[in-house]
């Protein structure tokens, strides 16, 4: 089968589907990976072949997402949206036989797969479906109690609606599908989750067809070996902390960049600070600054990782079996930060807007310093390790093929 793998976002957004397009390619389909275009070094890199998606509002507009307020996020979806749309359908109509859509292009993806008669699975990173269990990811909130956390679900799903509604109008009637087909495909679509059930049980609420798969892992590019700055520094003392910020990308670097560094002068530990989208440096004797390296690589030779709970770099910190010092900026990012805390493997988060180098400080302190901390994380990476959710996402679209299900498979949770 050809198969598209659609996603919008960073590279924390794109890294994770590059894994599992290659288990796809390896399981005998032909992957398409389609996302922006400042991923497609890290796209071909792992071998699937590259199609752009110029799906990034924030950065044709010149501007950082972490800076924007959720109302001007909103307008920007919504003005780029047909555009978005155009470049979606494009995208599928290029030879796919299925698609499989990120929960950041859902509504897009699924009039798309709609009206091109395509199988379509939805493979989301984050818990999008409204739940009793947990209050919506996007808003960043503390739980409502359980009638609260499924009334604020379907308002920020409503939101998500509002956001492309253009887009989905636009695609509709160029594709000539009509609303009661999408709602029929969307009160079926299959949806797999790439995170474990150990970090997120699946909600008890959740219809069937909404599946926790297990987490699918970047794909590593086997010749990677650390340049040597980098491996002198690891082998030259103990172990040190990880400071990284990935596609966030703060109003003033130059400070975030001192902060950092008088937090670790003060937490008494070495760091390894990635610069990120942000271009952060930390000038100091026992502080490397890196660019792009793989997390798998360098986390499990990490005392602690000190990270913005994007989806992805949360993950690669659990694979890792090491301690978490999660600093929230954004949407799903406290979230993850919360499920950090909830599982035993850091202290309470210091969200980026409380952050200074004292409170930082004493966070890496007390992850470095409680061993409970550390035995916690390595027993969390070792359930992880004995999942394979990418394996379980390739069943799923098999079975999606061998049902001959074109334009019939369903769509996201009724709201």
């Amino acid at each position: 089968m050809h198969l598209l793998i659609a996603t919008a976002g960073s590279r924390g957004d794109v890294a994770p589907y590059t894994g599992l397009g290659v288990r796809l390619q390896a399981a005998g389909h032909s992957v398409v990976l389609a996302a922006d275009p400042r991923s497609a070094e890290l796209v071909r890199h792992s071998g699937l072949p590259f199609h752009p998606l110029p799906l990034d509002r924030c950065a044709a507009e010149g501007r950082s997402g972490a800076t924007l307020s959720k109302a001007e996020q909103l307008g920007l979806a919504r003005e780029w949206a047909p555009a978005m749309a155009d470049a979606v359908a494009e995208a599928a109509a290029s030879g796919a036989d299925a698609m499989l859509v990120s929960g950041s292009l859902a509504p897009l993806g699924l009039v798309a797969a709609e009206g091109l008669g395509l199988p379509c699975l939805g493979a989301f990173l984050q818990p999008l479906a409204p739940t009793r269990e947990f209050p919506p990811v996007v808003l960043g909130t503390s739980s409502w109690g359980r009638y609260g956390n499924l009334a604020a679900g379907r308002c920020a799903g409503s939101l998500l609606d509002l956001a492309f509604a253009p887009g989905v109008r636009h695609l509709r009637r160029q594709l000539g599908v009509s609303r009661a087909a999408l709602a029929r495909r969307r009160a079926r679509w299959p949806v797999h989750h790439g995170f474990s059930p150990a970090v997120v049980p699946r909600p008890a609420d959740w219809r069937p067809g909404l599946e926790v798969a297990g987490y699918w892992w970047p794909s590593e590019r086997p010749d990677w070996t650390p340049e040597p700055g980098l491996a002198d520094f690891l082998d030259s003392g103990p172990p040190p902390v990880f400071v990284g910020f990935g596609s966030m990308e703060p109003a003033d670097p130059e400070r975030l960049g001192r902060l950092v560094a008088r937090a670790l002068r003060l937490a008494g530990v070495r760091g390894v600070v990635q610069s990120g989208w942000a271009g952060l440096s930390v000038g100091d004797d026992d502080v490397l600054t890196v660019g792009e390296v793989p997390h798998a690589r360098l986390f499990p030779r990490m005392a602690a990782v000190v990270h913005h709970a994007g989806a992805g770099t949360t993950a690669a910190g659990l694979r890792a079996g090491v301690p978490a010092v999660p600093v929230p900026m954004m949407l799903d990012q406290a979230f993850w930060a919360s499920r950090l805390t909830t599982l035993g493997v850091g202290p309470a988060a210091v969200p980026f807007r409380r952050l200074s180098a004292e409170r930082l400080a004493t966070a890496v302190r007390t992850a470095v310093g409680d061993a409970r901390y550390a035995r916690r994380a390595q027993q969390v990476a070792a359930l992880l390790d004995a999942e394979d959710g990418a394996g379980r996402v390739v069943a799923a679209v098999e079975r999606l093929a061998g049902g001959g299900s074109r334009g019939s498979s369903g769509g996201p949770e009724p709201r």
